[in-house]
């Protein structure tokens, strides 16, 4: 049940706009669609929003797909949410709090069990932003703060998140170029795409050793859902550091994070690629065999 007042559909009570009325600037319909996504975890199709906003299917994808291009919408495959520009009004303190709040004790655990330091980041534009830092003393040894950004390409947990990304939004992200913060750092963008699939081949997997920050190595891994990567963790050490032995605990921990992110849809919902740790009541013997064949990919020098 609708009214019309002044001309205007009112849509407080369906949600959903009359066709008869649409509005006539695009800056309106623009509107419309950004207002259809409710909060930080909405997440749309191309019909969904047709029939939200009532805008004819064509409009909405055209529009869609410039608002995709700004940064003020994201897309993963078919499903729309809301981009950079939208959470970096005020909604992404809502997500990573959410995010903080389930990775808080897993990583602390992490930290204690491995004796380096852990970050949690996520993605904004070209650059990662660190939202935790977990490690005591050691980490005083890691130049990086809780709110500081690097640049995504040269950070183990950036490139994680990037390799699960389709090529052409990572082509998007990085078109003003790559520039170096070390002189390992990756500075052109064919180079990089090489970079994410091995990380995709190493079921995603990522290394750098130097290309942030000297005599700095890390690994890192995404924290995934159903839509895409959500944010990135990291296993942070000195050039010497035993990752290829300490990164199939993180591999563990980001898997758990990322179920505790889905709600437990992980098992309904399989993600496109294969997790390097199943999930399931066949867990316990699987996991023991990934871990197994992670160590030796590492002693082999598979993943470097």
């Amino acid at each position: 049940m609708t009214s019309v007042l002044n001309g205007d559909t009112d849509t407080s009570v369906t949600g959903v706009r009359d066709r008869g009325a649409l509005p006539p600037s695009v800056v309106d319909r623009m509107t419309l669609i950004m207002e259809s996504f409710g909060d930080v975890h909405t997440r749309l199709t191309l019909e969904e929003i047709a029939g939200r906003t009532g805008l004819p299917r064509s409009t909405s994808h055209r529009i869609l797909e410039r608002l995709v291009k700004l940064a003020w919408l994201g897309r993963h495959g078919r499903v729309y949410c809301l981009g950079d520009r939208a959470l970096g009004l005020g909604g992404r303190e809502e997500g990573h709090t959410a995010l903080r709040s389930v990775a808080f004790p897993l990583l602390h655990a992490l930290a204690m069990r491995t004796d380096m330091v852990v970050h949690l980041a996520v993605l904004d534009g070209t650059e990662v932003v660190y939202v935790d830092k977990f490690g005591g003393r050691a980490a005083s040894a890691v130049p990086s703060v809780v709110g500081g950004r690097a640049p995504a390409w040269c950070t183990a947990a950036g490139k994680a998140i990037l390799a699960w990304l389709p090529a052409e939004q990572v082509d998007s992200r990085l078109q003003d170029g790559l520039h170096k913060r070390t002189t390992r750092s990756i500075d052109a963008l064919g180079v990089l795409h090489m970079e994410l699939n091995r990380i995709r081949n190493r079921h995603g997997l990522a290394f750098e050793r130097g290309e942030c920050f000297p005599n700095i190595a890390c690994a890192g891994m995404a924290v995934r859902g159903p839509d895409g990567p959500i944010a990135g963790v990291s296993l942070v050490g000195d050039a010497q550091a035993p990752l290829e032995r300490l990164a199939p605990l993180m591999v563990n921990t980001v898997h758990a994070i990322s179920e505790k992110m889905s709600g437990g849809s992980r098992q309904q919902h399989r993600l496109r690629h294969e997790s390097v740790l199943p999930v399931g009541a066949a867990r316990g013997v699987a996991a023991n065999e990934a871990l197994g064949r992670l160590v030796a990919m590492g002693e082999r020098g598979e993943w470097f």
